[in-house]
């Protein structure tokens, strides 16, 4: 990542985000869309390719996992990303909206005119969601940084490593994923009265 970062969001401004967000007209959509990045840590191109069949079970019930298919995602490097609930309770209602209008193939995120939105639709979207909360230094990238510095946060409390993080990524090196991992001074202070 060469410049500077997109800030990673603090937990205040995840829920301020969400609950601005279902006040407005596509309140639903739009939730999903910030979940989207923020709970699954979905790239903008993976969020604009993002079909209902990649998220619902053969029964058509919401999935346990979305499964970011090779042709959305970056370099090819599709994964499975477990369903947070948050993300998963949003996508229920959202489907519950679309009634029997929902078809398989169909966007998860639709454009006005009901097909895919673009990648840099998806970049502009957040850009103007951002702008809007006074979130100075957050782009599209933000919700993803905050997803994978999570993770890494908690991955010990899981027994998972810093190799599921990347996995959850879809980074090809964990050098990649640990750029993406914002530090935090406060728990560097305290790692260090345990030494």
């Amino acid at each position: 990542m060469l410049g500077k970062q997109a800030k990673t969001l603090a937990p205040g401004a995840l829920r301020r985000a969400q609950e601005y967000l279902r006040q407005r007209p596509l309140g639903l959509r739009d939730e999903v869309l910030f979940l989207l990045s923020a709970r699954a840590g979905l790239r903008a191109c993976e969020i604009a390719g993002l079909q209902w069949s990649m998220v619902l079970k053969a029964q058509g019930l919401i999935g346990d996992h979305i499964e970011v298919r090779a042709q959305i995602a970056k370099m090819a490097s599709g994964r499975r990303v477990p369903m947070h609930a948050d993300l998963r309770a949003a996508l229920g209602r959202l489907k519950a909206s679309l009634g029997a209008e929902l078809v398989c193939d169909a966007p998860v995120i639709p454009s006005a005119k009901s097909g895919h939105l673009r990648p840099n639709s998806i970049v502009n979207w957040f850009k103007a969601l951002y702008g809007e909360l006074g979130l100075e230094g957050c782009s599209s990238h933000s919700g993803r940084r905050t997803f994978i510095t999570n993770a890494a946060r908690n991955a010990h409390r899981a027994g998972a490593s810093l190799r599921d993080v990347q996995l959850l990524a879809g980074h090809r090196s964990i050098e990649m994923t640990q750029r993406y991992i914002d530090g935090d001074s406060d728990a560097q202070r305290r790692l260090i009265r345990f030494l």
